[in-house]
């Protein structure tokens, strides 16, 4: 697929991966309309802090994927959707996960229909590995049982499996990325690698976190968003899921002793009960398999976990500003 001139539609352009595809989409010449989440400040998320040069290129449409009519609008003239507009924050999913439902599983559908209506060329929906749960063995391929728990993997899986229908039921053309642990500038402080940083940025010398004993695969965000594109440029992968990760398993204890080493400091880790998730919800292990999008789109990752951190490390202490390091990020 030549990108140039291309249309395409990014739900939650606003915010971490999906600024950066847009950025990406933009470079590439495509004409790119980014649906951002109405509000009255007039808050365009993290597209505010893009270059102008690139925010200009840009058509940007308020509106809330939980809007069957507002959906359907953003979709017209469009050949490409791109849908990552979602609530993830998984410790917010047990305080409210009726809104989990309406943003996660009806936002999903109304983007379905409207794709549907208007025969779209293509829809790229955005999963998460959570959905696999604790790994039953490892590394994760796209064949391990799905075993959701939380009430944020829950809606996820839902949302999975209602583009899968439209595929099946309405030869929709479809396509599933499963990220694992994406990571990198903008990324919101819910997240272990932004929570650790900020932290030390902010002159703590004792650090708050969670579980120290999980695993995670954590993967840049510039590698997820080269997933993104290598699978909607792939006619082969309508109708299919793609897991994209680094293939590397890393402890967040380990993950701390690396992110002291990149950034040359030293902190004390103090474990805090209030982020530690219910016993049955913590997600133990995970590690990706990413061999099928390797073997069908030809993507592998080009940045590595020391010097994606290096970046991040980079772009929070410019942009401290914007996190709240002192309290915990539900």
């Amino acid at each position: 697929m030549n990108w140039k001139n291309k249309r395409v539609l990014v739900t939650g352009a606003d915010g971490f991966i999906g600024s950066h595809l847009v950025e990406t989409l933009v470079q590439k010449g495509a004409r790119v309309k980014a649906f951002v989440y109405y509000n009255s400040f007039n808050s365009w998320g993290w597209l505010d802090s893009i270059p102008k040069t690139i925010l200009k290129k840009i058509e940007i449409f308020p509106g809330d994927v939980r809007d069957p009519n507002g959906v359907l609008e953003a979709c017209r003239k469009v050949d490409v959707i791109f849908h990552l507009a979602a609530l993830i924050g998984i410790p917010f999913s047990y305080h409210s996960p009726d809104s989990y439902v309406d943003t996660n599983i009806k936002g999903t559908l109304n983007v379905l229909q409207a794709a549907r209506k208007l025969k779209i060329e293509k829809v790229v929906h955005t999963s998460t590995s959570e959905i696999y749960g604790t790994a039953q063995y490892a590394p994760i391929d796209e064949k391990h049982p799905v075993n959701p728990q939380s009430p944020y993997a829950a809606t996820k899986s839902a949302a999975d499996t209602l583009c899968l229908s439209f595929y099946r039921s309405f030869n929709l053309p479809v396509t599933i990325l499963r990220p694992f642990n994406t990571f990198g500038p903008r990324q919101s402080a819910r997240a272990v690698i932004p929570t650790i940083i900020s932290q030390i940025h902010a002159g703590q010398k004792a650090i708050k976190l969670g579980n120290l004993k999980a695993t995670r695969d954590l993967n840049y965000v510039s590698n997820t968003v080269d997933a993104f594109l290598k699978v909607a440029e792939n006619g082969k992968t309508v109708g299919k899921v793609f897991n994209t990760g680094s293939g590397r398993e890393v402890s967040i204890a380990r993950l701390v002793g690396i992110i002291q080493d990149v950034m040359g400091t030293k902190v004390k880790v103090i474990a805090d009960q209030q982020r530690i998730r219910p016993a049955q919800s913590e997600v133990g292990r995970l590690i990706c398999d990413a061999s099928l999008i390797k073997k069908v789109c030809g993507w592998k990752p080009r940045v590595s976990l020391e010097e994606g951190l290096k970046m991040s490390s980079e772009w929070l202490k410019k942009n401290l500003k914007a996190y709240k390091a002192h309290i915990y990020n539900i």
